[in-house]
This record gives structure tokens, sequence and C-alpha cells, in this order.
């Protein structure tokens, strides 16, 4: 599914008018019906109060078919109209004609005041927002601004439906300017917007959905549109690397781990762990030799390449003794734990100049360690996979943690074209970029993934994933997914406070037992 920025669903919208031929106001009577559906849905019985809030513009223009269809089914809506009537154009004025002639009330705010629309809002059960919509740019201006503020001090309450974007955000950035709706359910038209998965939008849109209006979803690529995509969970089963039934071990492939140091003990061992829940064949931990008797006492289940140390950190020998053996691993996942140390720079640059041609997932300090090396990076013969978080993300742009944020679908595929590499920024709705400049967005996932550790089960994840035979773009849209759907699940048992690593791997091991349920039914 793509998901629409306002001037890929302006082009859309324009694409149907004119080349297929459905006017704009047929465009918007199948969207009005559409919502009224939803309401109808929502409704617990024929005499709920439900109340459409509505602007001047094609958003206000919907919010008066959903009232015209919602009196034919029975109920007895109230139309809010909160701009004088001359200020209505275009095919909404149609729409406000239409609703007019039939003679249904209307209350206008010019006329009747806050007071009482205040009065009417405390009285409804559900409350349409069909006042701003996608065309918003800058700043909410009054009365908008203060009916959105009137209109929140009903969220949790009411049922608030929003009708294509809550009133208020920014169907690009997700940014909320003043104020925004706090809606139940947001309906959006054909697709999702980016704004839905960004900064503010996440707590803003409720749950959501998109609905066909007769505008076709094949517009986009018969435009050449540039969409980013959501990750979905059909999209993650056709991802998943198959499990032939008379696979063994050397079919599933070989993880090698490189990390490790005497401060982060844990991370390689959480990556190691992860990569075997995931399906991994083998993996093995190529650690700095003062840790490996701890982690290899415990962890009977991995493989281990203990390595020359030096003062706790991996030394500049390790990679001339571990050379020999790199050609035996499929994927490579180096960084969980590692840290930084005085020929780090040095010591990234002689591992990949080392490796055959494998994949290789650059994760936590090996992404610090490997900034300046961009040429290294370009010259691998294989594919380069880099999962930063925002602050690493930051500190390889040389910008602000603010400057990521503000835009983290464009920063994301930029860096990867410009590096010819594969990019996860994670974070909130965490974004992959590819070379070629696709974009997928990550629309699940929640504040249980926020402990130390968590990362390094997703490096664990995609590593395995590679080894096992998947694309990068495949392995990066299966583990973060189901790292996500993990965090979401083991958060009902266990809360969002008190997930730990280990419960994430168990978690992945939980969705991977139901994907395989499922397909296994008739």
């Amino acid at each position: 599914m793509f998901i629409a920025g306002q001037k890929d669903m302006q082009q859309m919208d324009e694409y149907t008018i004119g080349k297929i031929g459905l006017p704009g106001v047929v465009l918007m009577e199948n969207a009005g019906a559409k919502i009224a559906e939803e309401v109808l849905s929502a409704s617990c019985y024929e005499h709920s109060k439900v109340i459409v809030l509505a602007g001047g513009g094609n958003n206000g223009g919907d919010g008066f078919v959903v009232t015209r269809k919602l009196f034919d089914q029975g109920l007895k809506p109230l139309l809010c109209l909160l701009v004088n009537p001359e200020r209505v154009k275009g095919d909404a004025k149609i729409h406000l004609e239409a609703y007019v002639n039939r003679g249904l009330p209307i209350f206008y705010l010019h006329e009747q005041g806050l007071d009482r629309l205040q009065n009417h809002l405390n009285e409804a059960d559900i409350i349409v927002d069909a006042m701003l919509g996608t065309g918003i740019n800058g700043p909410v201006r009054e009365p908008f601004l203060q009916v959105i503020s009137m209109v929140n001090e009903h969220a949790g309450k009411r049922c608030i439906i929003s009708i294509d974007l809550p009133s208020g955000l920014n169907s690009d950035n997700g940014k909320v300017e003043g104020a925004a709706v706090q809606a139940s359910k947001t309906i959006s038209f054909v697709f999702p917007k980016k704004g839905f998965f960004l900064n503010d939008g996440p707590d803003c849109i409720g749950e959501w959905k998109a609905v066909d209006i007769s505008v076709p979803p094949s517009a986009a690529p018969i435009l050449g549109l540039s969409m980013p995509r959501l990750i979905t969970e059909s999209l993650v089963r056709a991802s998943l690397p198959r499990r032939p039934a008379t696979g063994h071990k050397g079919t599933f492939g070989h993880v090698l781990v490189a990390g490790g140091s005497r401060q982060y003990i844990g991370a390689p061992v959480f990556s190691a762990i992860a990569s075997l829940r995931s399906g991994a064949g083998l993996t093995t931990m190529a650690v700095p030799e003062n840790i490996y008797p701890m982690v290899a006492a415990k962890h009977p289940e991995l493989l281990f390449l203990p390595l020359p140390e030096k003062n706790g950190h991996f030394s500049i020998e390790a990679i001339s003794e571990m050379a020999p053996r790199l050609h035996e691993f499929d994927s490579i996942a180096v960084g969980p734990g590692m840290s930084r140390f005085s020929d780090g720079e040095k010591w990234i640059r002689k591992l990949i100049k080392s490796l055959p041609s494998q994949p290789v997932v650059v994760d936590a300090d090996a992404l610090y360690l490997i900034r300046n090396e961009w040429d290294i990076v370009r010259e691998y013969e294989g594919h380069v996979i880099f999962t930063p978080h925002p602050g690493e993300m930051a500190r390889l742009l040389n910008t602000t943690v603010k400057e990521i944020e503000a835009d983290r679908l464009g920063i994301a595929s930029a860096f990867a074209e410009e590096h010819q590499l594969y990019l996860l920024l994670k974070g909130h709705r965490s974004v992959i970029a590819t070379p070629n400049g696709e974009v997928y967005i990550n629309p699940i996932g929640n504040s249980a993934l926020g402990k130390g550790g968590s990362g390094d089960v997703l490096t664990g994840m995609i590593a395995s994933f590679l080894a096992q035979g998947a694309q990068p773009l495949e392995a990066l849209i299966s583990a973060s997914y189901l790292h996500a759907r993990s965090g979401e699940e083991k958060a009902k048992a266990l809360s969002h406070y008190g997930v730990m690593p280990f419960d994430m791997i168990d978690g992945v091991c939980e969705q991977l037992r139901e994907i395989e349920q499922r397909e296994s039914q008739p």
C-alpha cells in the first residue's frame, strides 16, 4: 500500500477528473457516502446524536454529503458550518446547495456563536471532523483553533471521526501548528497520508482506515509518483525466507555477529540469540577473548570465535585472525556492544576490506567507526545495511536529532541513494530506504521497544533473514515489522515498562509461529 502526500493526492484527483472523466462533485459524493457508512457503524442506536463540523473547502464538502446521507438513514445529525456560506466554493458549494435545497437544518457558527456550539458538542455521541483536511498550510486560525480545542475536550470520551486527516495535522510531515483534532478514527481516501506516521501524527489519528472513492490506486504508477509504501503483514509474509521441509542447518545459513567489549558483554548475545530464534542454522559470535569465557559458558547453542583484544576491545590483529574464516558465513552483523576504541576506524576498514561479499549489517558503534570511511562502503561488492537510531543518524550526517526527526523520509531516502546502501532508520515508525530510492514505513511499534538491547535483537534478526537467503529489503521488512509486533504483544502481558530484550526474542518466535499456523490452514 502506498502512503500519499498532499501533492500526490492532488495529482491523482486531477488525473481522475481530467483523464478518467469523473467530476470532482462525484468524488465528493463517494467520499461522503463512505464516511457516512463509518458513522453508521459507530452508531450504537438510531438516536445517536451526531454533529458534523464543516469548513468551507473540500473537507467541508465531504461533511455536507455525510450529513445528508445520515438523514437518509434515519438519523438526525447536526451540520455546523464554521465559515460564512459565501466562503464555500467549488464542488463543496454544489453539495451545500443540495443540502440546503433539501430543507435540512444548519447551525451557522457566525450567527449562533461558540457557546451554543459547545452545548451541542457536550450532547453529541459522535463528532465528525470535516473542518480542514489535507488543505492546511501553516498555523490553524480562528475559529478553527478554538473549535478544535473544544472538540479535544471530548477526546477519549466521544467517538471523533476525522475525514481524510485530523484537522490541524500536516498531511506531509505530521506536525501540528497550533492545534489538531485528537481523533478516535481517521478515514482516509485512497491511501493513508504521510503525516499519519510522522512526528505528531500517530498521536492524532487514532485508528485509521483507507477507503475507495473511485480515485484508482493505479494512478500513482501511471503518473510516475514516487511514494513511500506501508509495511503490512501480507508484505511481511511474502518477504520471509522459505523453510523447506527437507532443510538442514546448512540450508538456513550461518551468521557471524562481531561485537562485544569489556563494557558491553550482553549486546552481541542478544543479536546472536535473536539470529538463531529467527531461523538461522548456525550463529557464531566473534568477541574479544577476555569476554569469551563469560558468554560461552552460558550459551552452548552458539559457536564462538574468540579474538585478540586490547584494553577490553578488539585489537587490530583480530582481523588477521578472523579473515581466513570469513568465507564460512552467509551474513555478517558488526557493531553490537563493540564500543569505540583507538584503532576502531582502522579495524572496521580492515574488516570490510577482508569480507568476500556477504551482506553486512552495520549497527551501534560500528556506525560511528565507519562514519568517515565511505570509500570502502562504495567499493564493497556485497550489500551494506545501516541500522542507526536517530542519534546515530545525526552523527553520520553531522547534524542534530531534531533535524533528522523533522524529515525522516527525505533524509533516509537521500542517504541511502547517495551512499548506495540499505538503511533502517529506527525510531517511532521506522523508515526503510533502498539504494534505488524506495522508501517503506513500519506503521507499528510502541515504547516497549525503547530499551537497551532492543536494537541488538533487531540486528540479529536482519542478519538471520539475510543468511537464510532473503534479499536486503525483504530482510529489513520482515525483521522491523516482527520486532515491532513482538514489542506490542509482549507489552500486553508485561506492560510497556517491563519488556526485556529476551522477551522481545520470545515474542518474535510467537509471531513467526502465528504466521506458520495461518499459512498451514487450508
